[in-house]
């Protein structure tokens, strides 16, 4: 049973580094977090690695490809900005130039990166783990680059 307050919109990542919760918000991007359990459930994340990270700033993952090139099977998402800051701990969707560009790919901030609000959709604030985050290997490319081992909704857990 999930001790989180609401486990369906919860997500439990476990990396190499050790595991990450986030706290999803349905109430900012609906769309977005719906997407994101789809492809929780479906198993697509698990072994996805971290393949642009950058100190300071922010860890990204999603891609398939490991290349940041990537998105799932299904189509690009219409966007959902919102007027939640881009912060520490602050998860958002990574995109192209086109704003409806987000598919599988998230970032979550290091620090603050406040010049990305109301550009990028934030769907999810990390409840825990965050000091695992901050483990995680540097580089743009990363070489060796840890991953997520498993992406699970709370829900879901026994």
């Amino acid at each position: 049973m999930s001790t989180y307050a609401d486990p369906e919109n919860t997500l439990v990542i476990e990396t190499t580094k050790g595991k990450v919760v986030i706290a999803m918000r349905p109430d900012l991007a609906p769309n977005h977090v719906a997407h994101i359990k789809k492809l929780a459930r479906e198993g697509f994340y698990d072994g996805i690695v971290f393949h642009r990270v950058i100190e300071g700033f922010m860890a990204q993952t999603g891609c398939p490809d490991g290349r940041g090139t990537g998105g799932s099977k299904y189509p690009n998402l219409k966007q959902e900005f919102n007027a939640e800051p881009h912060v520490r701990g602050t998860a958002s969707m990574a995109r192209a130039q086109s704003p409806d560009s987000a598919n599988s790919q998230f970032f979550i901030c290091f620090g603050d990166a406040r010049f990305l609000d109301k550009q990028y959709t934030v769907w999810g604030k990390v409840i825990e783990g965050m000091e695992n985050v901050d483990l995680i290997k540097r580089g743009e490319p990363v070489r060796d680059p840890d991953k997520m081992l498993s992406v699970k909704v709370a829900a879901d857990l026994q």
